[in-house]
């Protein structure tokens, strides 16, 4: 076995722990999209050309409300922009690498993958270490693809009068629970949450998600900028 696999293999196991809570995710995502009225194949493809999570449930969420493409499209890009930084990250440790290959690994970067591979680069020095990144991702593809197909299965045979469209802001609220733990965290929450509500009904186009996250991230700016000169 050559240095490639056996680094693509590593990046297998170090992830596999953290599969364990995006099965149901997967899971919840094929059966709302049924739901909500998306064909099999529109579902499936959906998983694999966008493959993110949340931005996928954000597509759900943004659809169900009647959101213009637009705004469909830009909060879904807003979301996937924290790649940009995984990319940075991991770019310098793929100088050496094809094109095709930067682009390969790129598609496969998605959060699980970055935080396991991220430890590993700090810690190895093989001019092969980025295929971690790939045994990683490839990892977290299957599983994702693996569990919306089961949600697909699900979603066709609960009958339509459940109405789990509920689940996609209770899907939300479950990733926020971590993040009650500091009191940033909650104010920026409070904040993003009263302008998204308030915005719904006076924000045109339905661009209320964009505006909330905006300010969120705004807050979220001002008040960790406030901590460090405090702490200064």
């Amino acid at each position: 076995m050559s240095n490639s696999s056996k680094i693509f293999f590593k990046g297998i196991a170090d992830v596999s722990p953290l599969m364990i809570p995006v099965i149901p995710f997967g899971i919840i995502f094929g059966v709302l999209a049924i739901d909500l009225g998306f064909s099999a194949v529109t579902t499936i493809g959906m998983s694999i050309i966008i493959f993110g999570g949340a931005s996928q449930f954000i597509f759900l969420q943004l659809f169900s409300a009647g959101a213009s493409s637009l705004v469909i499209l830009s909060s879904v890009g807003a979301v996937n922009s924290r790649h940009l930084l995984y990319g940075a990250v991991l770019s310098e440790h793929m100088s050496d690498f094809k094109m095709i290959w930067k682009i390969i690994f790129s598609y496969f970067l998605v959060d699980q993958a970055f935080a396991v591979t991220n430890s590993y680069l700090k810690n190895n020095d093989d001019k092969n270490k980025a295929f971690h990144s790939f045994g990683a991702g490839v990892t977290c593809w299957v599983i994702w693809q693996i569990t919306t197909l089961i949600g697909i299965f699900l979603g066709s045979i609960i009958p339509e009068s459940l109405g789990l469209t509920f689940a996609v802001p209770l899907t939300f609220i479950a990733l926020l629970v971590n993040d009650f733990r500091k009191l940033i965290n909650i104010i920026v929450i409070i904040i993003s949450g009263l302008i998204s509500t308030f915005g719904y009904f006076i924000i045109p186009f339905k661009a209320y998600v964009i505006v909330a996250a905006v300010a969120g991230l705004a807050s979220a700016l001002v008040l960790t900028k406030f901590k460090v000169l405090n702490n200064d």
